[in-house]
Protein backbone atom coordinates (compact mmCIF):
# COMPACT_ATOMS: atom_id res chain seq x y z
CA UNK A 1 0.00 0.00 0.00
CA UNK A 2 2.69 2.46 0.41
CA UNK A 3 4.14 1.81 -3.56
CA UNK A 4 2.62 4.21 -5.23
CA UNK A 5 5.45 6.27 -6.32
CA UNK A 6 7.63 6.41 -3.02
CA UNK A 7 9.58 3.22 -1.42
CA UNK A 8 8.28 1.81 1.97
CA UNK A 9 10.45 2.72 3.98
CA UNK A 10 10.73 7.06 2.13
CA UNK A 11 6.75 6.70 2.79
CA UNK A 12 6.28 5.98 6.66
CA UNK A 13 9.20 8.31 6.88
CA UNK A 14 7.15 11.23 4.96
CA UNK A 15 4.15 9.91 7.11
CA UNK A 16 5.92 10.34 10.30
CA UNK A 17 7.32 14.17 9.49
CA UNK A 18 3.33 14.90 8.73
CA UNK A 19 2.49 13.20 12.32
CA UNK A 20 5.47 15.13 14.22
CA UNK A 21 4.62 18.16 12.63
CA UNK A 22 0.87 18.01 13.92
CA UNK A 23 1.46 17.08 16.81
CA UNK A 24 4.57 19.03 18.11
CA UNK A 25 3.25 22.86 18.87
CA UNK A 26 4.70 24.07 21.22
CA UNK A 27 3.36 24.76 24.64
CA UNK A 28 1.95 28.93 24.68
CA UNK A 29 2.36 29.17 20.99
CA UNK A 30 -0.74 27.62 19.39
CA UNK A 31 -2.09 31.14 18.62
CA UNK A 32 0.67 32.94 17.89
CA UNK A 33 0.02 36.00 15.92
CA UNK A 34 -3.83 35.65 16.71
CA UNK A 35 -6.31 38.10 17.15
CA UNK A 36 -9.88 37.36 19.03
CA UNK A 37 -12.48 38.92 20.23
CA UNK A 38 -14.33 37.23 23.35
CA UNK A 39 -17.63 39.09 25.11
CA UNK A 40 -18.52 38.32 28.87
CA UNK A 41 -14.74 38.43 28.91
CA UNK A 42 -13.88 40.73 32.30
CA UNK A 43 -14.76 37.81 34.73
CA UNK A 44 -15.80 33.76 34.54
CA UNK A 45 -14.90 31.85 31.68
CA UNK A 46 -14.20 34.46 29.72
CA UNK A 47 -11.16 35.88 31.54
CA UNK A 48 -10.46 32.34 32.00
CA UNK A 49 -10.16 31.94 28.21
CA UNK A 50 -8.69 35.42 27.56
CA UNK A 51 -5.86 34.04 29.77
CA UNK A 52 -5.26 31.49 28.10
CA UNK A 53 -5.06 32.93 24.46
CA UNK A 54 -2.82 35.64 25.86
CA UNK A 55 -0.82 32.81 27.04
CA UNK A 56 -0.57 31.17 24.03
CA UNK A 57 0.57 34.10 21.96
CA UNK A 58 -2.62 35.61 20.88
CA UNK A 59 -3.62 39.48 21.35
CA UNK A 60 -7.44 39.58 22.70
CA UNK A 61 -9.95 42.08 23.03
CA UNK A 62 -12.15 42.24 25.90
CA UNK A 63 -15.69 42.93 25.23
CA UNK A 64 -17.80 43.34 28.01
CA UNK A 65 -20.88 45.73 29.90
CA UNK A 66 -19.08 45.59 32.90
CA UNK A 67 -16.86 49.20 32.28
CA UNK A 68 -14.73 48.78 34.95
CA UNK A 69 -14.03 45.23 35.69
CA UNK A 70 -13.39 45.18 31.90
CA UNK A 71 -10.52 47.43 32.14
CA UNK A 72 -9.30 46.16 35.53
CA UNK A 73 -9.55 42.82 33.55
CA UNK A 74 -7.63 44.29 30.66
CA UNK A 75 -4.84 46.17 32.89
CA UNK A 76 -4.00 42.58 34.66
CA UNK A 77 -4.04 40.72 31.68
CA UNK A 78 -1.13 43.17 30.04
CA UNK A 79 -0.44 44.67 26.87
CA UNK A 80 -1.89 42.10 24.70
CA UNK A 81 -5.13 42.10 26.37
CA UNK A 82 -7.74 45.52 24.96
CA UNK A 83 -10.81 46.26 26.44
CA UNK A 84 -13.79 47.68 24.69
CA UNK A 85 -17.14 48.49 25.93
CA UNK A 86 -19.80 45.87 24.80
CA UNK A 87 -24.16 45.48 25.20
CA UNK A 88 -24.41 42.40 23.15
CA UNK A 89 -28.16 43.18 23.70
CA UNK A 90 -27.13 45.61 20.75
CA UNK A 91 -26.28 44.91 17.61
CA UNK A 92 -24.37 48.10 17.49
CA UNK A 93 -22.49 47.40 19.86
CA UNK A 94 -21.41 44.12 18.66
CA UNK A 95 -20.58 45.26 15.06
CA UNK A 96 -18.35 48.17 16.68
CA UNK A 97 -16.68 45.54 18.44
CA UNK A 98 -15.50 43.78 15.47
CA UNK A 99 -14.94 46.73 13.69
CA UNK A 100 -12.26 48.11 16.48
CA UNK A 101 -10.88 44.79 16.57
CA UNK A 102 -9.79 44.67 12.84
CA UNK A 103 -8.91 48.54 13.28
CA UNK A 104 -6.91 48.48 16.17
CA UNK A 105 -5.47 44.91 14.76
CA UNK A 106 -6.11 44.67 11.54
CA UNK A 107 -7.81 41.22 11.56
CA UNK A 108 -10.10 39.03 13.68
CA UNK A 109 -8.85 35.35 13.80
CA UNK A 110 -11.05 34.16 16.78
CA UNK A 111 -14.74 35.50 17.55
CA UNK A 112 -15.85 33.75 21.42
CA UNK A 113 -19.72 34.90 22.13
CA UNK A 114 -19.57 34.00 24.97
CA UNK A 115 -21.62 36.53 27.29
CA UNK A 116 -24.28 35.08 28.68
CA UNK A 117 -27.25 35.89 31.87
CA UNK A 118 -28.84 33.06 34.14
CA UNK A 119 -32.15 32.60 34.49
CA UNK A 120 -33.96 33.84 37.44
CA UNK A 121 -37.02 32.48 36.95
CA UNK A 122 -39.78 29.85 38.40
CA UNK A 123 -39.03 26.38 36.96
CA UNK A 124 -42.91 25.32 35.92
CA UNK A 125 -43.85 26.32 32.23
CA UNK A 126 -46.92 27.43 33.80
CA UNK A 127 -45.79 30.43 35.92
CA UNK A 128 -43.19 31.28 32.74
CA UNK A 129 -42.63 34.84 32.78
CA UNK A 130 -42.20 35.88 28.81
CA UNK A 131 -40.87 39.00 29.73
CA UNK A 132 -37.83 37.52 31.45
CA UNK A 133 -37.81 34.67 28.78
CA UNK A 134 -37.46 37.94 26.20
CA UNK A 135 -34.35 39.29 28.49
CA UNK A 136 -32.68 35.78 28.30
CA UNK A 137 -32.80 35.44 24.36
CA UNK A 138 -31.86 39.11 24.00
CA UNK A 139 -28.65 38.29 25.34
CA UNK A 140 -27.64 34.57 25.10
CA UNK A 141 -29.70 34.10 21.55
CA UNK A 142 -29.99 36.96 19.69
CA UNK A 143 -26.43 38.01 20.92
CA UNK A 144 -24.77 35.12 19.76
CA UNK A 145 -26.64 35.34 16.37
CA UNK A 146 -25.21 38.78 16.08
CA UNK A 147 -21.84 38.00 17.37
CA UNK A 148 -21.44 35.37 14.53
CA UNK A 149 -23.02 37.67 11.61
CA UNK A 150 -20.38 40.54 12.52
CA UNK A 151 -17.79 38.47 12.75
CA UNK A 152 -18.35 36.23 9.50
CA UNK A 153 -18.61 39.27 7.80
CA UNK A 154 -15.10 40.18 8.56
CA UNK A 155 -13.53 36.46 7.86
CA UNK A 156 -15.78 35.78 4.81
CA UNK A 157 -13.17 38.10 2.57
CA UNK A 158 -10.04 36.62 4.41
CA UNK A 159 -11.80 32.83 4.04
CA UNK A 160 -10.35 32.01 6.88
CA UNK A 161 -11.95 32.31 11.17
CA UNK A 162 -12.54 30.39 14.21
CA UNK A 163 -16.13 31.17 15.53
CA UNK A 164 -16.38 29.91 19.59
CA UNK A 165 -20.06 29.73 21.46
CA UNK A 166 -20.62 29.21 24.68
CA UNK A 167 -23.46 26.63 25.33
CA UNK A 168 -24.37 24.33 28.12
CA UNK A 169 -25.18 20.72 29.37
CA UNK A 170 -28.58 22.46 29.98
CA UNK A 171 -29.13 22.77 26.18
CA UNK A 172 -28.08 19.07 25.44
CA UNK A 173 -30.23 17.43 27.95
CA UNK A 174 -33.83 18.74 29.80
CA UNK A 175 -34.47 19.18 32.90
CA UNK A 176 -31.03 20.47 34.08
CA UNK A 177 -32.25 24.44 34.25
CA UNK A 178 -35.38 26.35 34.19
CA UNK A 179 -37.19 26.02 30.76
CA UNK A 180 -35.94 29.67 29.31
CA UNK A 181 -31.99 28.99 29.91
CA UNK A 182 -32.37 25.27 28.71
CA UNK A 183 -34.34 26.66 25.83
CA UNK A 184 -31.59 29.45 24.92
CA UNK A 185 -28.72 27.25 25.08
CA UNK A 186 -30.30 24.45 23.28
CA UNK A 187 -31.02 27.42 20.41
CA UNK A 188 -27.10 28.45 20.69
CA UNK A 189 -26.24 24.60 19.19
CA UNK A 190 -28.44 25.30 17.03
CA UNK A 191 -27.24 28.48 15.86
CA UNK A 192 -23.67 26.50 15.56
CA UNK A 193 -25.10 23.83 13.13
CA UNK A 194 -26.84 26.20 11.34
CA UNK A 195 -24.26 28.81 10.94
CA UNK A 196 -21.42 25.83 10.06
CA UNK A 197 -23.59 24.60 7.10
CA UNK A 198 -22.68 28.31 5.44
CA UNK A 199 -19.53 29.26 6.61
CA UNK A 200 -17.88 26.06 5.75
CA UNK A 201 -17.60 26.93 2.15
CA UNK A 202 -15.78 29.71 3.11
CA UNK A 203 -13.34 28.25 5.79
CA UNK A 204 -14.61 29.44 8.54
CA UNK A 205 -14.85 27.28 11.76
CA UNK A 206 -17.72 27.42 14.15
CA UNK A 207 -18.10 25.21 17.50
CA UNK A 208 -19.61 25.45 20.76
CA UNK A 209 -18.75 24.26 24.16
CA UNK A 210 -21.48 23.29 26.81
CA UNK A 211 -19.71 23.32 30.10
CA UNK A 212 -21.09 21.37 32.95
CA UNK A 213 -22.18 23.68 36.25
CA UNK A 214 -19.58 26.02 37.60
CA UNK A 215 -19.03 28.07 40.28
CA UNK A 216 -18.36 30.97 38.55
CA UNK A 217 -19.88 34.29 40.28
CA UNK A 218 -22.24 33.76 37.48
CA UNK A 219 -23.86 30.65 39.16
CA UNK A 220 -23.24 31.22 42.66
CA UNK A 221 -25.16 34.55 43.02
CA UNK A 222 -28.58 32.78 41.19
CA UNK A 223 -27.92 30.03 43.51
CA UNK A 224 -27.45 32.32 46.53
CA UNK A 225 -31.13 33.55 45.97
CA UNK A 226 -32.13 29.92 45.35
CA UNK A 227 -30.85 28.39 48.55
CA UNK A 228 -31.02 31.77 50.92
CA UNK A 229 -28.45 32.38 53.78
CA UNK A 230 -26.80 28.78 53.12
CA UNK A 231 -22.79 29.32 53.41
CA UNK A 232 -21.26 29.75 49.88
CA UNK A 233 -18.76 27.47 50.81
CA UNK A 234 -21.57 24.51 51.26
CA UNK A 235 -23.11 26.17 47.73
CA UNK A 236 -19.67 25.32 46.37
CA UNK A 237 -19.69 21.64 47.82
CA UNK A 238 -22.95 21.17 46.49
CA UNK A 239 -22.62 22.27 42.92
CA UNK A 240 -19.00 20.40 42.89
CA UNK A 241 -21.06 16.90 44.38
CA UNK A 242 -23.29 16.64 41.65
CA UNK A 243 -20.78 16.17 38.83
CA UNK A 244 -19.95 12.31 38.02
CA UNK A 245 -16.51 12.77 37.23
CA UNK A 246 -15.11 11.70 40.62
CA UNK A 247 -12.07 13.24 41.76
CA UNK A 248 -11.93 16.48 39.76
CA UNK A 249 -14.30 19.05 39.41
CA UNK A 250 -15.39 21.45 36.02
CA UNK A 251 -13.88 25.07 36.64
CA UNK A 252 -13.04 28.30 34.28
CA UNK A 253 -9.83 26.42 33.06
CA UNK A 254 -11.36 23.58 31.39
CA UNK A 255 -13.49 25.99 29.35
CA UNK A 256 -10.56 27.67 28.37
CA UNK A 257 -8.53 24.54 27.20
CA UNK A 258 -11.52 23.25 25.22
CA UNK A 259 -11.85 27.00 23.36
CA UNK A 260 -7.66 26.93 23.11
CA UNK A 261 -8.37 23.79 21.40
CA UNK A 262 -11.19 24.88 19.04
CA UNK A 263 -9.93 28.08 18.45
CA UNK A 264 -6.37 26.43 17.31
CA UNK A 265 -5.16 24.77 14.52
CA UNK A 266 -5.32 21.62 16.52
CA UNK A 267 -9.05 21.72 15.60
CA UNK A 268 -8.25 22.89 11.88
CA UNK A 269 -11.08 19.94 10.84
CA UNK A 270 -13.80 20.59 13.65
CA UNK A 271 -16.68 22.77 12.49
CA UNK A 272 -20.75 22.60 13.66
CA UNK A 273 -19.47 20.53 16.46
CA UNK A 274 -20.63 21.08 20.66
CA UNK A 275 -17.67 19.75 22.38
CA UNK A 276 -19.17 18.70 25.66
CA UNK A 277 -17.01 19.67 28.95
CA UNK A 278 -19.09 17.69 31.47
CA UNK A 279 -17.17 14.94 33.10
CA UNK A 280 -19.68 12.16 31.04
CA UNK A 281 -22.79 13.58 33.31
CA UNK A 282 -24.80 14.03 29.75
CA UNK A 283 -23.48 10.59 28.47
CA UNK A 284 -25.16 8.26 30.82
CA UNK A 285 -28.21 7.68 33.48
CA UNK A 286 -27.82 4.89 35.89
CA UNK A 287 -30.95 2.61 36.88
CA UNK A 288 -31.23 3.09 40.70
CA UNK A 289 -32.47 -0.72 40.83
CA UNK A 290 -31.68 -2.61 44.59
CA UNK A 291 -29.33 -5.38 44.97
CA UNK A 292 -30.60 -8.89 44.85
CA UNK A 293 -30.13 -9.39 48.49
CA UNK A 294 -32.35 -6.02 49.20
CA UNK A 295 -35.11 -8.49 47.75
CA UNK A 296 -35.04 -10.74 49.93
Amino acid sequence: MFQTGFSRSASISKLARIFIRGISSQPGSRLEGKVALITGAASGIGKATATKFINNGAKVVIADIQRQLGHETAQELGPNATFFSCDVTKESDIANAVDFTVSEYSKLDIMYNNAGVACKSPPSITDLDLQVFDRVMNVNVRGVMAGVKHAARVMIPRRTGSILCTASVTGTMAGLAQHTYSISKCTVIGIVKSAAAELCQYGIRINCISPFAIPTSFVMEELSQVYYGVDAQRILDMVYAVGSLKGANCEPIDVANAALYLASDDAKYVSGHNLVVDGGFTSFKSLELPAPDQLR
